[in-house]
């Protein structure tokens, strides 16, 4: 996926086709959230931003790593997904089949349910990050913070129901819980993703 171009990529997507659907697109509008955090952070450097200096460096060396993480959720989501479709797609003629069948399902619903849920962690880190970028950055790309911020907070609601549509098939309920504990915050996330952009908008209002 990484070495798709943007027009590559938007065909893939819209085209009928298993993978590459929502979860990789949750994934991605993180990476294009830590990516517009690095492109703030790196606006935010030389002598008028000594004092804040240490931080900025450390929240860029941060979100290029996020955004690594990211494109890696986005291919992990396109696979795991593909992996859901195949195990549908298994033999089912004998009572032995089925029951592999279903095994191989459960097992399929489960790993695409991880790279949304681990998104959303990614999710929550860059609006923190923002929470912390938007009061030190570059006033000149200030609304590329709400940008990233925005992107953030689609990405964590849109990763949360691409969980959720997992779910129905998982009976485990140890891994139920790990994957509800992960989307549990999502609206908190987005709502301080609403308060960085509510605030850059009273800024850029002034």
């Amino acid at each position: 996926m990484r070495d798709l171009t943007i027009g590559e990529f938007l065909r893939q997507l819209g085209a009928r086709v298993p993978a590459p659907g929502g979860g990789a697109s949750a994934a991605l509008h993180a990476a294009q959230s830590a990516a517009l955090l690095s492109m703030v952070a790196r606006y935010s450097t030389g002598e008028r931003y000594a004092e804040s200096q240490h931080t900025i460096t450390r929240i860029l060396t941060e979100t290029e790593e996020l955004a690594a993480a990211a494109l890696r959720l986005a291919e992990e989501d396109a696979a795991a997904f593909t992996a859901v479709t195949d195990a549908y797609r298994l033999p089912r003629a004998s009572d032995e089949e089925r029951a592999a069948r279903s095994a191989a399902i459960v097992r399929a619903l489960v790993g695409a349910a991880r790279p949304p849920a681990a998104t959303i962690a990614v999710a929550r880190r860059l609006v923190a990050l923002g929470e912390e970028l938007a009061p030190i950055g570059n006033r000149n790309v200030l609304t590329d913070v709400a940008a990233a911020t925005e992107a953030a907070r689609a990405a964590a609601t849109t990763a949360r129901i691409n969980v959720e549509v997992n779910l129905g098939g998982i009976e485990d309920e140890a891994v139920r819980a790990e994957l509800l504990a992960a989307t549990a915050d999502v609206d908190r996330i987005a709502a301080a993703a609403e308060a960085v952009t509510g605030a850059v908008r009273k800024e850029i209002a002034r």
